[in-house]
């Protein structure tokens, strides 16, 4: 039940917190934001990831990453589809293998978002659902709802805000797909509750610093504990269809273990 009203929460804050923003888009206050109508891109993004991660006792994994966004436009219904798909590395002294270079098959997921006018006619998030599958080092069906939007400056406004794009997630394992040996050590079932309270900042019309775009924070609902990390990346435009980004984070408050460090970059070509 304590799930359920703090998803209602999310959900009335992110639909009501726009016509705050709105009401006050004539004041000079430099913060003031509001929620641009059309949040859903029309380009198709194919992104290629890099991860270097370490748990914080001397073992480490690389991962190599696809991700791709396909545009939909299902009678008027307007939203995205993104997968991803990846390969793992692991090692360190708790490894079999002593060194990296041996992949895995990784996390597959899919996600899909959309804004539905006729449930809120008022509100210009998204709503979506992502489903992981029990391939690889996942090991286990998982699936949840997931609730966004975007703010943006008004115009004229003199500031360096690009945009704060909050986005809540929940994830529910329900089923280990995979129970081989190799996947003897694989992780408890989901049950984590995911927030990214992404910020965007222009350091020049090319570069932007994005804080929790890729890493966000994590509250295990199953038996409680936090996960919060710092989340920085940097990106570049280098031309109109290609952009580059580095990024690094940092667990400061680990209740719930996820990570020690994790450093990482994309390419990203858009068409």
């Amino acid at each position: 039940m304590g799930l359920v009203r703090s998803i209602c929460l999310l959900i009335a804050m992110l639909s009501c917190h726009p016509g705050w923003a709105q009401e006050r888009k004539s004041s000079d206050d430099f913060l003031d934001l509001f929620e641009p109508r059309n949040q859903i891109s029309s380009q198709h993004i194919l992104e290629f990831w890099g991860y270097h991660n370490n748990d914080g006792g001397g073992t480490y994994d690389d991962t190599l990453k696809l991700r791709y966004y396909q545009p939909l436009n299902i009678q008027g219904w307007r939203g995205t589809l993104r997968l991803d798909s990846s390969y793992v590395s692991n090692y360190g002294p708790s490894q079999p293998n002593q060194f990296s270079g041996q992949y895995q098959a990784g996390t597959t997921m899919m996600t899909i978002w959309g804004n539905p006018p006729d449930i809120f006619h008022k509100w210009n998030g998204t709503i979506g659902a992502r489903i992981i599958f029990p391939f690889g080092a996942s090991g286990q069906w998982a699936a949840g709802p997931q609730i966004s939007t975007i703010y943006k400056p008004i115009e004229g406004s003199k500031t360096a805000f690009s945009d704060f794009s909050p986005l809540a997630r929940y994830m529910y394992g329900f089923s280990n797909g995979n129970t081989t040996s190799s996947n003897s050590g694989q992780q408890p079932l989901l049950r984590s509750l995911y927030l990214f309270p992404t910020i965007g900042i222009n350091l020049s019309p090319s570069t932007q610093i994005r804080f929790w775009d890729e890493n966000g924070m994590v509250y295990n609902t199953a038996g409680g504990g936090w996960f919060v990390p710092i989340d920085a990346m940097i990106t570049q435009r280098l031309t109109k269809h290609t952009l580059i980004a580095i990024g690094a984070a940092k667990q400061v408050v680990q209740t719930y273990s996820q990570y020690n460090w994790s450093f990482y970059g994309k390419l990203s070509m858009n068409f």
